[in-house]
């Protein structure tokens, strides 16, 4: 059975997705203007998970892109004692629940399930784990390989 909307709500869905942001600095890095082709379909066509976790693979990649070659992209949780996560990979199970892959503060493998209404995530730059490497950058690997789905 079709689930009946409101005109509201049908457009709602059937808009396509745009970016847009103003910063208080105006050399502050906003986010993507040109919206990768897979997210230039209209929300309606996807899960709310999918749809949170292209999103948030183009809220990381930007972020990724203001880090110096010495720092790499982590995630603070909100309430009790969680700490930080270090992102090394993400992840989404239809229709609603969206996944974190990586290892806390102390090195420990570590997994957040989240469902996409309790979604809060805070990007922050923690410093690289090895000294001789270069900086991981998730953000681009989930981009292609998003481009390459």
């Amino acid at each position: 059975m079709d689930k009946i909307e409101t005109s509201a709500e049908a457009a709602e869905t059937a808009a396509l997705p745009r970016c847009y942001e103003v910063h208080a600095n105006s050399d502050a890095a906003s986010g993507s203007k040109d919206l990768p082709k897979p997210l230039q379909k209209p929300v309606e066509n996807k899960s709310p998970a999918q749809w949170a976790y292209e999103r948030l693979i183009l809220y990381i990649q930007n972020f990724e892109k203001t880090l110096d070659g010495d720092h790499e992209v982590a995630m603070g949780f909100t309430g009790g004692d969680a700490g930080v996560m270090r992102i090394e990979g993400m992840g989404y199970f239809d229709p609603d629940i969206i996944t974190f892959y990586g290892s806390d503060g102390g090195g420990a493998k570590t997994q957040l399930v989240q469902h996409v209404s309790q979604l809060n995530v805070m990007l922050r730059a923690l410093p690289k784990t090895v000294e001789d490497k270069p900086a991981n950058r998730i953000g681009f690997r989930l981009a292609a390989d998003l481009e390459d789905s």
